[in-house]
């Protein structure tokens, strides 16, 4: 049986990196070479101005917010609710800590 397995194998090599094994790139020529520099290395800073830096900013925040799924009414005044229960709760947890304690440290060091 291993023999068989090692006679199946025997014509295929094992790649010897990563990049053997994806194979060539999309762009690549024949010859192997890239056939140009990536842009972000080729030397040649691309200067944008404020104004134009700006206006993509701002393009992708109105893109973004489109994405966004906004709650309905009903959900926001539910969350809202929500929010000011615990709220609330919190806000009388420590109040009554703040008075337990309060009386505590005046039982023990008494009325000054």
């Amino acid at each position: 049986m291993t023999e068989e397995r090692e006679s199946e194998r025997a014509g295929r090599d094992r790649p010897a990196s990563a990049a053997d094994r994806r194979g060539p790139s999309v762009g690549a020529e024949i010859d192997g070479r890239k056939g140009r520099p990536t842009p972000a290395r080729d030397g040649r800073a691309v200067k944008v101005s404020l104004l134009a830096r700006l206006m993509r900013f701002l393009r992708e925040v109105v893109a973004e917010l489109r994405k966004v799924i906004w709650p309905t009414r009903k959900d926001l005044v539910t969350y809202t609710i929500v929010v000011l229960v615990f709220v609330s709760f919190m806000v009388a947890l420590v109040a009554l800590l703040d008075y337990v304690f309060a009386k505590g440290v005046f039982a023990v060091f008494g009325n000054a």
